[in-house]
């Protein structure tokens, strides 16, 4: 899988996680769920987020279609 795919998924686990807990928790973990949802937004327009790099270090390959 490529950093993108993973990063998907990442997300998206994050994202039901945190909805689940501000149901059985508290309603601050919404917060989480926003600050998830502006990082992708942000990735967008700059093709860059802090869980690329995270992931770039523990080796995963980049996209599909280059060859670095």
């Amino acid at each position: 899988m490529t950093v993108d795919r993973y990063l998907r998924l990442i997300a998206g686990v994050f994202i039901i996680i945190s909805l689940v807990l501000s149901r059985v928790h508290s309603e601050y973990w919404l917060l989480f769920t926003a600050f998830i949802g502006l990082n992708l937004f942000q990735s967008f327009f700059t093709n860059w987020c802090p869980m690329m790099t995270f992931l770039k270090k523990l080796g995963v390959k980049g996209d599909c279609c280059t060859t670095a």
